[in-house]
């Protein structure tokens, strides 16, 4: 089993947190987005991942060595393949053509999910869906009465399913989706300036194909900073009800309060703080004097004499407030 992840969007709608770092590989509950995405495919898969194909933009040499690790830490071979050009979703797929035979899950790096099946190698493929309540600025999916999918609608503006594709599919033969994948390239067929997947899927179920959907159990996004944090909220709830060691034994907590669940990482230092509920903190950063709630907080910063909620921090920021020496009298309200 092999998985291709199209990654070569920069997150504009994520900036300024993806200026230096690709969206792709932001923290979210102390872990990547596309490391956690790896690790939940992984799951549901029926057997071992030998090889991870990340399809990249221009993103350097240690980005590139940070994806081979999160691919070597499943165990996997990983790969790295350049998309030069924002040619649509299904121009990045064939950006690893050569990997593009026996049985292959495609997954878009710009979401996360949980979901409690497992891939059944029978099947000529499987597109993971979730139930949503406003389908019309999404793709969805149309089934017969044998609950197999027999059409792919983008933004549908009347009813046609409520069941949204998340970016995530399972080919039995990825060959017959690269043959697809050409057709479209070859013949120009572009709608909005792109060569699109869903395309490609209509003209496999066209020919026999026939993919079943598999339903999430949570779809978490991560495209915009008020959405991540929330995607982080969810993960540590997650995290917490498998028991997993959130807080990292380096850390040093000095007349500090953590309010679970929170992710503590490597060397993390809390003073005279209070610190949670869902609050994750990267490695080397101090905390002093301070109340978070709700925030994401990466590597190497330092934050004093702040309150901080639903907010979302960079590597190596430096945030302070200077404390006032005030003389307040009776009925003042002060927002300082």
């Amino acid at each position: 089993m092999k998985i291709i992840v199209p990654m070569a969007g920069r997150g504009s709608r994520l900036r300024p947190h993806t200026l230096t770092v690709p969206k792709p590989l932001v923290p979210v509950g102390g872990k990547p987005i596309v490391h956690r995405l790896v690790e939940d495919i992984a799951g549901v898969c029926s057997e071992p991942i030998d090889e991870i194909a990340f399809v990249i933009g221009d993103f350097g040499e240690e980005a590139e060595k940070e994806l081979i690790a999160v691919a070597e830490s499943l165990g996997a071979k990983g790969s790295i393949y350049h998309q030069t050009e924002p040619l649509g979703t299904a121009h990045a797929v064939l950006c690893a053509e050569e990997k593009l035979d026996g049985p292959v899950v495609v997954a878009f790096a710009d979401t996360l999910f949980k979901a409690d099946f497992k891939i059944d190698p029978n099947d000529d493929g499987i597109l993971w869906v979730k139930q949503i309540e406003d389908p019309s600025a999404f793709g969805v999916i149309k089934m017969n009465d044998k609950e197999e999918i027999v059409d792919f609608v983008e933004k549908p503006q009347t009813f046609v399913s409520d069941l949204a594709m998340i970016g995530i599919y399972y080919f039995k033969e990825a060959a017959d989706l690269k043959t697809e994948l050409n057709y479209l390239i070859e013949n120009d067929i572009i709608k909005g300036g792109e060569y699109q997947l869903p395309d490609a899927l209509r003209r496999l179920t066209e020919k026999g194909k026939i993919f079943k959907p598999g339903k999430v159990n949570a779809w978490l996004d991560c495209g915009n900073k008020v959405v991540t944090v929330d995607a982080n909220k969810n993960i540590l709830n997650f995290d917490q009800e498998k028991n997993a060691d959130l807080v990292d034994p380096s850390a040093k907590i000095n007349n500090s309060v953590i309010i679970p669940p929170c992710f503590i990482g490597k060397n993390v230092v809390l003073n005279d703080s209070v610190v949670g509920p869902h609050v994750s903190i990267g490695a080397n950063t101090e905390v002093n004097g301070s109340v978070i709630k709700n925030t994401i907080i990466q590597a190497d910063s330092l934050i004093e004499n702040i309150t901080l909620k639903d907010s979302m921090i960079g590597n190596k920021a430096n945030i302070r407030k200077t404390p006032h020496n005030l003389s307040v009298g009776d009925y003042t309200t002060m927002d300082i």
